[in-house]
């Protein structure tokens, strides 16, 4: 059976020694509480219930999926009690407000716990995962009425959440949406049509259900000026605040999927539902935003989860499975081959997997202290900054992640050769789980679009140089170091080249707006490359200052240097194709006649 064992060691690293998570959370108002030895508590106890509790029904979930019956969704054998369980030990309030139930704390912290949560078990991961991404969009925008009765019940983990945007005749394109909502004359609204789509829109893990549903008033403009959003319960609050009669809502149907069996993905049906607006009318994908944001932050995570689950798996298994001698001579002159891991092309995999695990997981929580300091900096300046920062990255990790996590999880599979394509090891069931990142919240063709053409040619540059000014301050201080030059360098000349670059491919698009959607989603990867770049560079001049310091955990550091240098050596070349490719232009991909790709 496969297994998962938290890295702990690394992600203290990466927040503590290389983001300096203690001088970051004094940085931040109300985040006093977020010492040292609370969030190595809160880390130790993540790993237990993630590690005992999660991990065991990962393939229970995939093997029994949900099932519909009655109109009802029920859940795997195991995953209703281990989130009760997850609701006893607090965990759905980490970082939400005290006023409404919560325990206060930075959402940094909540991201470890995340990363934690995707590697063991991605599929129940979800159900708290759409809940978080709620309670974010209630809380930035609901009425103190709506926070009151449905913020605290999803703080404190008795209700879950939803995201209802997709139609059936529009995924990305949401101005064509076709769902109702009619005023009541009370305040509330009807609300009608079908989403499909809808991860953990109903199942039996709590006892009520809060939907956020983008739908169009009546005197709604066309297209994405004329959504407003909702909050849309299954079960309607009475005057306490208690579960009270049905609202007018069912789940039509669960998809059979690819992967992910053990999240239930619904077709659901509001027939004259009863709803409530959140925010003002027609400001809804506004709203929305907070959410998406949210949405797409934790899918990158999920990219890192099955790179890392990946990674420990097929790692145990090379270590144990002889085949062959190796090319340089016996290395297990004792038994009757060598193990795999010894091989240079199963090393080669192996460390793909380590060096993107290792970045993602920096990137992942660079991006959730950015997260922090918009919610908690100390003045408009800083927040302003860490959310323009951020909204650069979020689609660079949206995409790169996802595409390297199906990589790496691909790997993964390779390694066990035969074995990895038989359900038992777990392996084919990671290459499938983790193929819907690519898609949901935004294609990774989108998120390109989204980087390129709305976040980068958008702003004139402006937000790929707030980041590569960054960059750029790093390797100006760190060139002066010998012991760290191979990565500098390097980083320092492709830093120059992204921006001349994107100044090419602005100029290009001037006179050809073909030239963005042509050129974007190897742009996205080539940023991506250079971003990981940045971080695995910090990471080794860390390591070599640990090592001049001291000898405790050389093999830990020096194990950080030697995967920076595969980083660097194997991985980041691949930068010089993209370049090539996305500057080759949009003829190659429009010449041929749309009617001539038929034969």
């Amino acid at each position: 059976m496969p297994e998962y064992k938290v890295p702990l060691r690394d992600i203290h690293f990466v927040m503590s020694e290389m983001l300096d998570a203690e001088s970051h959370y004094r940085s931040l108002k109300g985040a006093e509480d977020a010492t040292p030895e609370m969030i190595s508590a809160i880390l130790e106890e993540g790993a237990k219930f993630t590690e005992r509790e999660l991990a065991p029904l990962n393939q229970i979930g995939d093997t029994q999926g949900c099932r519909f019956e009655d109109g009802k969704v029920f859940t795997p054998e195991g995953f209703k009690e281990a989130y009760a369980k997850y609701v006893e030990g607090g965990w759905p309030s980490l970082a939400h407000d005290p006023e409404w139930g919560g325990q206060g704390l930075p959402e940094s912290i909540c991201t470890a716990f995340s990363e934690m949560i995707g590697s063991a078990n991605w599929a129940w991961g979800m159900y708290q995962g759409l809940s978080h991404g709620a309670m974010n969009t209630l809380e930035a925008h609901g009425t103190e009425e709506q926070k009151e009765v449905y913020l605290t019940k999803l703080v404190s983990g008795e209700w879950t959440g939803t995201m209802c945007l997709t139609e059936a005749h529009c995924g990305t394109d949401l101005g064509l949406l076709r769902t109702k909502a009619e005023p009541n004359g009370d305040g509330s609204y009807s609300i009608s049509g079908t989403k499909i789509f809808i991860s953990a829109g109903d199942h039996d893990m709590a006892e009520n259900i809060v939907h956020i549903v983008l739908a169009r008033l009546p005197d709604a403009p066309a297209g994405t000026k004329g959504i407003s959003l909702f909050v849309v319960p299954k079960f309607l609050p009475d005057a306490t605040g208690a579960v009270g009669e049905a609202n007018s809502l069912s789940c039509g149907s669960i998809e059979h999927k690819m992967g992910i069996h053990g999240n239930a993905t619904c077709v659901m049906n509001f027939d004259g539902a009863r709803g409530f607006l959140i925010g003002p009318p027609n400001k809804g994908l506004n709203c929305m935003f907070t959410f998406m944001n949210t949405a797409r932050l934790f899918t990158a995570i999920q990219g890192l989860g099955h790179t890392e689950w990946g990674f420990q798996n097929s790692l145990a298994y090379a270590r144990d499975r002889l085949q062959m001698r190796a090319l340089s001579g016996a290395k297990n002159p004792d038994a009757a081959a060598d193990p795999i891991i010894v091989h240079p092309a199963v090393r080669n995999m192996l460390l793909t997997q380590k060096a993107f695990a290792e970045g993602g997981r920096a990137l992942v929580h660079y991006c959730a202290q950015l997260v922090d300091q918009v919610k908690q900096g100390t003045s408009d300046e800083v927040r302003q900054e860490a959310d323009a920062l951020l909204s650069f990255l979020t689609p660079i990790a949206k995409a790169f992640m996802t595409e390297t996590g199906f990589e790496a999880a691909n790997h993964g599979l390779q390694v066990f050769g035969g074995h990895g394509y038989i359900s038992e090891w777990g392996m084919e069931q990671n290459v499938r789980d983790c193929r819907i990142s690519m898609l949901y919240e935004g294609t990774t063709q989108i998120q390109a679009l989204d980087l390129l053409g709305r976040k980068v040619l958008g702003t004139q540059g402006e937000s790929l140089k707030r980041f590569s000014k960054i960059v750029h301050a790093f390797c100006q201080e760190a060139e002066a170091d010998p012991t760290v030059r191979e990565f500098v360098a390097p980083l320092a000349r492709l830093n120059r080249e992204w921006g001349e670059l994107t100044t090419s491919l602005g100029m290009k698009a001037m006179s050809n707006k073909d030239e963005v959607g042509a050129a974007a989603q190897d742009y996205v990867m080539y940023s991506g490359y250079v971003v990981y770049a940045y971080f695995w560079a910090r990471m080794a001049k860390v390591a070599q200052a640990k090592l001049a310091e001291s000898r405790d955990d050389a093999a830990f550091y020096t194990a950080k240097l030697r995967t920076a240098r595969f980083y660097f050596e194997r991985i980041l070349p691949r930068t010089r194709t993209l370049s090539e490719t996305m500057l080759s232009g949009a003829d190659n991909l429009l010449a041929l006649d749309a009617d001539h790709f038929a034969f």
